[in-house]
């Protein structure tokens, strides 16, 4: 198999015909529904998605849903109304905030870290991260919880598991709350519920249980996210959309993919995933990528662990039944 940087590249308008004949299959065939619901948050996934069923339905049979909360950033619902404006499809915005507070109280949630970092208050705001440098140095999987104060100081404390998990366990019932509002406004229309998640994220399980993973069809789940750019272009998604940095905004500060899970800047994360995922050498990677035989041996030991350690997200519930 031939290994070079043009290995990811895609005939976008064939790649989106398939698509949009599985999308149109799936809702009138196997679910027997008239349209497509899609969450919309400001972000590439949900974009090319729309765009997709759009395709695929009709503008008529598409239902955008925006679904902010407190501490979603502004510009996420914002460049989302302009993407179901240029789109042309029906959409509405629904602040969950009262959604999460009903599950577990912000309040709570601050009197958490203000445990780990007393000088946590109002006006304060957080986020976690990983070491960005994988590719550069060895460096244990340990997450730093970030705050910053008022003043702009960022004070920093590093997370045991428990920690990290208690802190998590609260954006995900961010996560969560959506998917309730997205399968509500699909049965109310007669809809299935399309999902975003992407071949990367699919494959290292950056996606959350019955949350964002918790969907009628993932049409994007076989597509790398460089390869999700391509086909952006192609639909002619917002340019303020394909520019922005992605985030899973489900802190206060803003924290990037990158800086909270992936640890790979986007220019090369997706060829070392495809040569793992294919079984290409770390010479043979290195030498292609540019970069040293030891990164690449790297990524492949962080890939292999993910992999291994999200595994369950990607799986039906075990069960005793025949």
């Amino acid at each position: 198999m031939k290994f070079d940087t043009d290995v990811l590249k895609i005939d976008p308008a064939e790649e989106a015909e398939k698509i949009c004949r599985f999308v149109a299959g799936e809702a009138k065939g196997a679910y027997r529904r008239t349209g497509v619901v899609v969450g919309l948050s400001g972000g590439i996934d949900s974009a090319v998605m729309a765009e997709l069923a759009v395709l695929a339905m009709g503008r008529e049979h598409v239902y955008g849903l925006i679904l902010p909360e407190i501490e979603s950033s502004p510009v996420s619902s914002r460049y989302a109304r302009m993407h179901a404006e240029k789109m042309g499809i029906q959409y509405r915005e629904v602040d969950i905030t009262p959604t999460v507070e009903s599950v577990v109280s912000y309040g709570a949630r601050d009197e958490f870290i203000r445990r780990l970092v007393p000088e946590y208050a109002p006006g304060c705001r957080y986020n976690i991260t990983l070491p960005t440098d994988l590719l550069e140095r060895d460096s244990y999987n340990f997450y730093n919880l970030q705050v910053q104060l008022p003043d702009g100081t960022v004070k920093k404390k590093r997370l045991n598991p428990d920690d990290f998990r208690t802190i998590t366990s609260f954006a995900n019932i961010k996560i969560r709350s959506r998917m309730i509002h997205l399968y509500a406004e699909a049965e109310r229309k007669n809809c299935i519920v399309a999902g975003t998640t992407n071949k990367t994220e699919f494959i290292l399980g950056d996606f959350c249980k019955y949350g964002d993973g918790g969907t009628d069809i993932e049409a994007l789940a076989h597509v790398y996210k460089n390869q999700v750019y391509q086909l952006a272009r192609y639909l002619e998604v917002i340019p303020e959309i394909i520019e922005r940095p992605p985030s899973p905004d489900t802190f206060s500060l803003p924290v990037s993919d990158q800086e909270f899970f992936f640890r790979i800047s986007f220019d090369k994360l997706d060829l070392l995933l495809y040569a793992w995922e294919h079984q290409v050498s770390a010479g043979e990677a290195a030498r292609v990528i540019g970069i040293s035989e030891e990164a690449v041996n790297r990524a492949f030991t962080d890939f292999t662990t993910k992999n291994r350690a999200t595994s369950h997200l990607r799986d039906l519930p075990h069960s005793m039944a025949g």
